[in-house]
């Protein structure tokens, strides 16, 4: 936009205006002196739009600094399964690689919050309420839970009151696996020596799930050993991968097989241990989805769990091998504290549907 200041006359007696060019057409004129005052504070008004207009289209451009972004207030209205919760520092967060993001579990901050997070369990458990007759008009409130629909009971009874889901399912709005895989930097560390067949830590162990089902039509060909409180044999936290790492194989069967729903025992038992996952869950297409298709053992490729047997024992080291080369240019990434996955929500927070509401929240889940 071009301003054109023109005159006519004696500017003593009057006779100025201003014109906007290219269109030349007035946009006021005046000719006495009340309509020059007047005249003077619309031209400084224009000048400060046109300011204001210039300042905007800097920070707009490509070249131009973005404006800073407001810290994200993410209020945790029960820490899952633990409490007291665990210290929230200032920059919990920005170790995560999330930015202007504070979580807090100080339920004072309801009013205020830019969300608030709900675990399931406590909820199922009715150890938490919902504070509905508090709640901020607009407030996007998110459901949380890493456990499968085989044991996430009571989904029904939260109909139309969720905005958003956090869990391990890819079309989550608020996706969170149970891990993954990122790439290597340096050499990766060689792999620890075999002198076992098969291991399977399991503490939920009930003849009705088809995990302890397979189990029993392998057991008769194949050598597994047994960890975990089912067979009394459990592996304190920092025994676990050092015991599995001697075997070839680890049985990363899920406790139920639903959409997307790898836990860590694909991630931190099989292949941060360093065993190939023999895995039963999602199908395979689920699992090549985050690992590469030659990285693991699925269940379904066989016929019968005779013919699993006879494939793992008759492999050859160079085609056991074979199931690690994935190892020189990737690492495992595990995703377990729940804080990194809470911070999860602020990456997120610009993407979201703000008037989305989850009126059959099961019926998503169930899907």
């Amino acid at each position: 936009m071009a301003v054109s200041v023109w005159s006519l006359g004696n500017p003593e007696l009057g006779g100025w205006g201003l014109w906007l060019s290219p269109m030349r057409q007035p946009l006021f004129t005046w000719h006495g002196p009340t309509q020059r005052l007047r005249a003077l504070v619309s031209l400084a008004g224009v000048a400060l739009l046109m300011a204001l207009w210039l300042l905007w289209l800097f920070q707009s451009s490509p070249g131009g600094a973005p404006m800073p972004q407001p810290t994200l207030t993410i209020l945790i209205w029960h820490w899952p399964f633990t409490y007291p919760p665990p210290e929230l520092p200032s920059n919990t967060c920005t170790s995560y690689g999330v930015a202007r993001c504070h979580l807090s579990t100080n339920r004072s901050l309801l009013a205020t919050a830019d969300a608030v997070v709900f675990h399931h369990r406590e909820l199922r458990d009715g150890r938490i309420r919902l504070p509905l007759a508090e709640r901020p008009r607009g407030q996007p409130w998110v459901w949380a839970s890493m456990e499968s629909p085989s044991n996430s009971h009571g989904v029904s009874d939260f109909r139309g009151i969720f905005n958003w889901v956090l869990s391990y399912r890819r079309d989550s709005d608020i996706f969170v696996p149970y891990g993954r895989l990122e790439p290597r930097e340096g050499p990766a560390p060689p792999l620890p020596p075999k002198d076992r067949v098969a291991a399977w830590v399991v503490s939920n162990f009930r003849e009705r799930q088809r995990r302890v089902q397979l189990y029993r039509q392998l057991a008769p060909h194949l050598q597994v050993d047994v960890f975990g409180r089912a067979n009394r044999r459990p592996l304190c936290a920092s025994c676990l991968l050092p015991t599995v790492s001697r075997y070839r194989f680890y049985l990363s069967f899920e406790n139920s097989q639903h959409r997307d729903y790898i836990t860590e025992k694909l991630w931190r038992n099989a292949l941060a241990a360093g065993a190939v996952p023999v895995v039963l869950g999602p199908p395979r297409a689920t699992y090549e989805a985050f690992v590469p298709p030659d990285a693991f053992v699925h269940v379904d490729d066989f016929g019968s769990a005779r013919e699993l047997a006879a494939f793992l024992t008759g492999m050859n080291e160079s085609s056991y091998r074979r199931y690690f080369a994935w190892r020189d240019r990737l690492r495992v990434r595990l995703v377990e504290d729940w804080r990194e996955r809470f911070c999860a929500i602020c990456a997120r927070y610009p993407h979201l549907p703000r008037s989305q509401v989850y009126q059959d929240l099961q019926g998503w889940f169930q899907s």
